[in-house]
């Protein structure tokens, strides 16, 4: 991590005044990203914030084109831009899931951030860090309005970067206070149950059955790999009535009948879910309720039965870096972490 001697403070925007002063941009590293201290919270309330701009429709994206090199693998350009937040610029991100036989991470990439009113660069950063919290916050501010706000149980399938992190995110809203862990990878499940114990002081079990991590759950994860054609697990029964379910990982995890048997199925964005039924995905999903910044708007109820079977399937919107990643760089600028590069 590099600290440069000179590191001109922005404002909140992180527009500058001067083209002067726009002569080079902030490099931070997966390291830099991290060491930040930028809160759950305080992502969750940004999330939170676009989704109110865009149900206004004051927000844009495209739907976010691909390059597919390797089965199941993708490599996606996400560009966006929030107004509100004076907020534009893209995330160039990869999925691999092949990737842990050769003990790399499943997601890499870069977010690049540019001033709206020049367009010239501002800031290239890893992505890692923020699409770990971005999603969780994402699921969180879904379970505001469609998990029982008394929920005490969690159950959480897959236990890597998007487990944890969801984990997090989810304990700071509700009263939690038991975690049914499961993982294909028994050594995974446990060292996730261990850490997770010892950082949230939960009571967290590694289980070796999948609906150990369902039934009997108030709020269920499902945080595999995203798949065109799942290795579906979870059948109808398994979710209580009254349960909730974020799908992190599209619908890879689910059975037609489980998914069947849900009250109000919602997402992100139709857009890009309609883009993905197109492209060999969601085959088999029910109707689409509301999406996620309907229900932040007040457009449409959330919950409105404590024994609703609810699901969020978000599937990850370049708005959401977008309105992260300015945090994170007003942050970097304040703290004089990072590295500064010339134009």
């Amino acid at each position: 991590m590099s600290k440069p001697t000179q590191c001109r403070r922005a404002p909140m925007s992180t527009q500058t005044d001067s083209p002067a002063d726009q002569t080079r941009l902030l490099y931070l590293s997966q390291s830099d990203v991290a060491s930040l201290g930028v809160t759950i919270t305080e992502i969750i309330e940004a999330v939170e914030k676009m989704f109110e701009e865009k149900a206004a429709g004051r927000v844009e994206m495209p739907p976010k084109p691909g390059i597919h090199p390797q089965p199941d693998a993708f490599i996606h350009a996400m560009p966006a831009y929030i107004p509100a937040m004076k907020s534009a610029g893209i995330k160039w991100v990869s999925g691999f899931p092949e990737n842990y036989r050769r003990q790399l991470p499943y997601v890499s990439g870069l977010i690049v951030l540019n001033d709206a009113e020049t367009g010239l660069p501002l800031a290239v950063m890893d992505c890692v860090w923020i699409t770990a919290q971005r999603t969780a916050a994402a699921s969180a501010v879904a379970a505001k309005h469609l998990a029982r706000p008394d929920a005490e149980t969690a159950g959480i399938l897959g236990c890597g970067v998007q487990g944890r992190s969801h984990l997090r995110a989810l304990h700071t809203l509700f009263p939690l206070r038991k975690v049914m862990a499961y993982d294909t990878d028994a050594s995974a499940r446990e060292s996730y149950a261990r850490s997770m114990r010892e950082e949230l002081g939960l009571e967290v079990v590694g289980v070796d059955e999948p609906r150990k991590a369902v039934t009997g759950c108030d709020i269920v994860v499902t945080a595999g790999p995203i798949l065109k054609d799942p290795h579906a697990t979870i059948r109808s029964g398994w979710l209580d009535p009254g349960g909730f379910a974020a799908l992190v990982d599209f619908d890879s995890y689910w059975h037609a009948d489980a998914l069947d048997e849900v009250d109000k199925f919602c997402t992100d964005d139709r857009a890009q879910l309609d883009f993905y039924r197109q492209e060999g995905y969601f085959q088999s999903i029910p109707p689409v309720y509301a999406e996620l910044a309907e229900m932040v708007a007040g457009q449409r109820p959330g919950r409105e039965d404590a024994d609703e079977r609810t699901i969020t399937c978000n599937l990850g919107l370049a708005l959401e870096d977008i309105a992260v990643a300015p945090l994170v760089l007003q942050r970097a600028v304040d703290q004089q972490i990072g590295t500064w590069l010339s134009l």
